[in-house]
């Protein structure tokens, strides 16, 4: 099914800009374990800090700010404070909760045991899914992505995400948005397009 913005000629993440306590260390991780390639170094003016810019495919970045005098990461406000499966994992209104990488479905379980082999603690792999669990145990039909989770130095929480499955159809469009009182808001809701079922003969 194609999905096409109307609005706006949006050809996805030029670059996400985030906060690191220590630019050598966010180097080491994320050019010399993730092997994402340095591409761009900035010295702000005036003293104000560095801005450096991780290519991470299909011509988008991932870049960092280090502010001399930043405030400190806030586990739980600023970012979640547990990885999925080991603990909660609610943050902050306007807090980015987490960044997931896009890999390939057929070395997804190899990529899983690279971390672990560079010393990157992970959590389990868990395998999205429709169900009232929303993950299982294997992959299956209705398994839909497969992720695990990590963190950066600072803290920051990384997945691994791999497609799998059929697209997503309108079906996949089945829950209203909650308000900020907690309250579905019916009205936003498209209409679901189902199937219409024939008569037995």
């Amino acid at each position: 099914m194609e999905r096409k913005n109307t609005e706006f000629d949006i050809r996805g993440v030029n670059h996400l800009a985030l906060v690191c306590k220590d630019m050598a260390k966010t180097v080491g991780f994320y050019r010399d374990v993730l092997g994402m390639p340095l591409i761009k170094t900035i010295s702000l003016p005036r003293g104000m800090g560095q801005h450096f810019f991780f290519d991470i495919g299909n011509g988008d970045s991932l870049a960092f700010f280090w502010f001399p005098n930043a405030p400190p990461a806030d586990p739980g406000r600023s970012a979640p404070s547990f990885l999925p499966t080991q603990g909660s994992i609610v943050s902050a209104h306007g807090s980015m909760n987490h960044i997931a990488f896009n890999v390939p479905a057929d070395k997804f379980d190899d990529y899983v045991a690279r971390l672990q082999a560079k010393g990157v603690a992970v959590s389990r792999v868990l395998n999205h899914d429709n169900s009232p669990t929303g993950a299982a145990e294997e992959v299956t039909d209705d398994v839909f992505v497969r992720s695990v989770y990590f963190f950066d130095p600072d803290g920051v929480c990384l997945e691994f995400a791999s497609w799998v499955g059929k697209e997503f159809g309108p079906q996949d469009v089945a829950h209203a948005p909650m308000t900020a009182e907690g309250v579905p808001d019916e009205s936003l809701l498209a209409a679901v397009a189902r199937p219409t079922l024939e008569p037995a003969h």
